[in-house]
């Protein structure tokens, strides 16, 4: 790679073993060494402010036999990376979808405006176009973040270009620098590791079928080099706690395996090996924030793997890492026997927000952290004793079972209150009712949870990203699966269908919209869709749909709901009419 002009010349370390089988059966393999040769490519800059790229310096025929590569320079030997190298056993990146224009505009001499119609991540692909020596195409991409491109052109016939390390976010773009361009000269290409979509889901209520078609649109323009990222623009940071939050909404849409065997186990690697911590990213990068629903990653994604596709393997490979996450949570334990991190930076002796987050991107505020930490060493604590029960160790389920129950008694000694009858707003009685509250202040407790959301909020969601994930599901396991209705059918703030109405073909970071627009986090909350509605759910003695337990909950308004996908024993699929007084 050449760094822009005016700056020096620095260069890609690259390795590569090519294995050669022959039509007679034998084999040669040809790895790089001193021997290759490289060359400096057309690629002046690239990176998440776009890519420069001069089509006067492109060799003719390098990737042939017919190129004169006399003038070339001899690869220089360098230090590896420290570490055990490992394959990449996720799906490649691949050009995915690609989009002709729904608009083209000229706006004046040289210079168009281009709408694609949707928001992907991706490229531009200029195709035949036409310039003369020294014109600069200049392609400047419309998103709340980033994304440019230049390209100086040969100006010798027909030329086509696309950008072949970054990709922009965007539905339109301002293209200028030629005098002749049309439609036909340029595609939109959707790119993102390719996972494929196992399912189909849809409805009697268009709201819920674009509020999911919009969520994996953004989920997948979030899928690159086999890792999740927050956002495919702004940041691009493999974030641990979204991954883990929207890790089943996935399971559920695609066929995610063999992302998730290479995704989990980037995490377990940067585990730290003496205190246990499971970093905020993963694969590492420090400017990661975050808090303990992150590095529960470790002990949630394994287990909802193990669920969705039965292989045991995946707790197997994982099991110690979950319990060295435990290990580090307990170093946090108060002496009413909750948990409440408090995390410092290196040289610091205070608390950083920044890394003992609770829940994240409210609708209105958050609840208090020490009960979300609890929370989630509680499901941590859970999550470890199911899967030592699952690979058969005995003792490790006893420990881990007793564990989950003293955390889960600590949090409704220190949260409930009695006299108001709850653990708090703002998910806090979403989180308590997912533990199980007390059989005596059960009734009450679903009351007020009722009350809070019906009455104060007016049918409509108070929670974060991950009281989010549990809001509609609790709902409608506590009797409350008509309220659930209510609140994902609302079109204003704060809605799913707020974000469409706003003209959202990607799920966003804020629920007022503000920040990112391409987030694909508030996904843990649709699982409500396939596991209540359509009512399918695995059961847990027989994972991976071995048995599959199917109990459709419709609410009255609405009447059908359809739900497939490819499990590991074929495709399964749960259809449902509601007619007045039965399910059929």
């Amino acid at each position: 790679m050449r760094e822009p002009l005016g700056m020096s010349v620095r260069f890609t370390p690259f390795l590569c073993q090519i294995e050669v089988t022959y039509k007679d059966g034998s084999k040669d393999i040809i790895a790089s060494d001193e021997t290759w040769k490289v060359k400096e490519s057309p690629i002046i800059m690239d990176g998440f402010d776009g890519e420069i790229y001069d089509a006067n310096a492109e060799v003719e025929d390098w990737a042939t036999a017919k190129c004169d590569d006399s003038t070339w320079n001899y690869a220089v030997l360098r230090q590896a990376p420290i570490g055990v190298l490992t394959a990449h056993t996720a799906p490649a990146d691949k050009i995915i979808e690609a989009l002709r224009p729904v608009s083209f505009k000229k706006l004046e001499a040289s210079v168009y405006e281009v709408d694609f119609g949707k928001e992907i991540s991706g490229w531009i692909h200029f195709k035949d176009i036409r310039g003369q020596k020294g014109d600069t195409l200049n392609v400047k991409i419309f998103v709340n973040l980033r994304g440019d491109s230049t390209v100086y052109l040969k100006g010798e016939g027909k030329e086509s270009y696309a950008p072949r390390f970054t990709w922009y976010v965007f539905s339109k773009a301002i293209i200028s620098g030629l005098s002749d361009l049309s439609a036909k000269n340029v595609i939109a290409e959707a790119v993102n590791t390719d996972v494929k979509i196992s399912s189909e889901f849809k409805t009697s209520n268009s709201l819920f079928n674009q509020i999911n078609e919009i969520w994996q649109r953004s989920q997948l323009d979030n899928m690159h080099g086999g890792v999740a990222s927050d956002c495919p623009h702004r940041e691009r940071s493999a974030y641990t706690g979204d991954g883990q939050v929207a890790c089943v909404t996935v399971m559920h849409n695609f066929n995610a395996a063999a992302f998730y065997q290479k995704w989990i186990r980037d995490i377990r690697d940067v585990q730290n090996i003496e205190t246990g911590y499971v970093p905020n990213g993963a694969p590492w990068q420090p400017g990661c924030g975050g808090g303990v629903p992150w590095g529960a990653a470790m002990n949630i994604m394994p287990w909802e793997f193990y669920l969705h596709y039965g292989d045991r393997r995946m707790l197997e490979a994982n099991y110690w890492a979950m319990k060295e996450q435990v290990r580090y949570m307990l170093t946090w334990l108060t002496a009413d026997g909750t948990m409440l991190a408090k995390s410092t930076n290196c040289n610091s002796k205070e608390p950083n927000y920044w890394l003992n987050l609770g829940d994240w991107a409210p609708a209105f505020a958050i609840p208090l952290e020490e009960l979300v930490h609890t929370f989630y060493l509680w499901r941590c604590a859970d999550y470890t004793a199911k899967a030592a029960e699952a690979i058969g160790n005995v003792t490790d389920f006893r420990y881990y079972s007793e564990l989950a129950k003293r955390v889960k008694g600590a949090f409704h000694r220190k949260f409930y209150d009695r006299e108001k009858k709850t653990y708090g707003d703002y998910g806090s009685n979403i989180f308590a009712l997912v533990m199980g509250v007390p059989e005596e202040s059960y009734k009450d407790v679903v009351a007020t949870l009722r009350q809070e959301v019906v009455e104060k909020y007016k049918n409509h969601l108070n929670t974060g990203i991950f009281g989010t994930q549990f809001f509609f599901e609790t709902l409608a396991a506590n009797g409350l699966n008509d309220v659930a209705y209510e609140v994902m059918n609302q079109s204003d703030f704060p809605s799913y269908g707020y974000w469409i109405k706003q003209g959202a073909t990607t799920t966003w970071e804020q629920w007022n919209g503000k920040d990112s627009r391409n987030h694909p986090m508030f996904g843990g909350g649709l699982t409500w869709f396939y596991r209540i509605l359509a009512g399918v759910k695995v059961d847990e003695s027989a994972p991976g749909y071995k048995r599959v337990i199917i109990k459709p909950t419709l609410p009255q308004k609405l009447s059908e709901v359809y739900y497939s996908n490819m499990t590991p024993y074929g495709k399964l699929v749960s259809e449902v009419r509601q007619n007045i007084g039965s399910l059929n």
